[in-house]
């Protein structure tokens, strides 16, 4: 009888699991803090539907290694395919895999260079152009449209880099931030340290800017802990550096509240977290999805700080 009823709870277990929605989740990294909360979102979003069941794998920042997990997914038959995609140049693969097979696909973060087909694919993410013109126009502000700044850019394989420095410059562009001129940009890597590294290099050649914009929180984090080692004025005013990062990760919240960090932009990691999650349920169901689907940036400053504290 005992083994009996094991038999039948496994069979049991099996059926569950057989008719239940599988997802397939590739991260380009666990190791990352903005990615770790959409991640997060995704799977708490999934525990409040019990039918729904995601499968979590890291790329670990390898190109290759993401594509052979998506085509592990396909082989799996899932029943749709969410990537956070290493290089948002380098999908085609992964469109074509996942198109061939039928299976639903979505991208989240990061947006695809590529043409995506009108259907069975979407983006759910941010406008990046937004981050970097809200992120200048505060610290424009903040300069009374005049001085130098320092750009940190992320790394260039991504599509954000690019268009958050773009958007920025463009804002320079402007009447009134015309009298702003770029001293110089560097590319980082998305990290702390490399942040803190081309600013160390940067106060080496005699650094004299009014602003550091950085085109994400750690980047500017990694930036103001060079300064500070230096013992640079931080804020806005006669005399101080101006900084700015974009994410309001939690430690760039920290660094405001501190008075280090001038500006920031908010980028909703829950809210493309569980949009990429109910855009696969809704074209698992065949119900009209777009194909871009957008979460705002919103502009953090001291004044707003309460509002965004612990949203990321």
């Amino acid at each position: 009888m005992k083994s009996l009823l094991s038999a039948l709870l496994l069979s049991s277990a099996l059926f569950t699991t057989a008719n239940a929605t599988n997802i397939g989740v590739a991260m380009s990294s666990f190791d990352d803090n903005f990615l770790t909360i959409l991640r997060l979102a995704m799977q708490s979003s999934a525990e409040g539907k019990p039918d729904v069941q995601l499968q979590f794998e890291d790329a670990q920042t390898d190109i290759g290694r993401q594509l052979d997990q998506v085509n592990n997914f396909v082989a799996q038959g899932l029943d749709a395919i969410i990537v956070n995609p290493v290089d948002a140049s380098a999908t085609q693969p992964i469109t074509a895999a996942a198109a061939a097979a039928g299976i639903p696909l979505i991208y989240v973060n990061r947006q695809p260079v590529e043409k995506l087909p009108e259907s069975g694919v979407s983006f759910v993410g941010s406008d990046e152009y937004q981050a970097g013109t809200l992120q200048m126009t505060e610290v424009c502000r903040l300069l009374g449209g005049k001085g130098k700044v320092n750009i940190i850019m992320g790394d260039l394989a991504y599509e954000a880099a690019r268009v958050r420095t773009k958007a920025a410059e463009d804002v320079l562009k402007k009447p009134e931030c015309a009298g702003i001129t770029v001293a110089d940009k560097q590319a980082g890597k998305w990290t702390r340290i490399s942040g803190a590294d081309l600013v160390t290099n940067w106060l080496s050649a005699g650094l004299d800017v009014n602003a550091i914009i950085a085109n994400n929180d750690e980047m500017a984090l990694g930036a103001i802990q060079a300064l500070k080692g230096v013992k640079k004025p931080l804020g806005a005013g006669e005399g101080k550096i101006v900084v700015g990062g974009i994410d309001a990760t939690q430690d760039a919240m920290k660094a405001m509240k501190a008075d280090e960090l001038a500006v920031t932009v908010f980028q909703d990691a829950a809210g493309q977290g569980k949009g990429a999650l109910e855009t696969a349920l809704k074209m698992i169901a065949r119900e009209p999805v777009e194909q871009n689907v957008w979460i705002p940036f919103e502009l953090v400053t001291p004044a707003n700080l309460a509002t965004y504290d612990s949203r990321n």
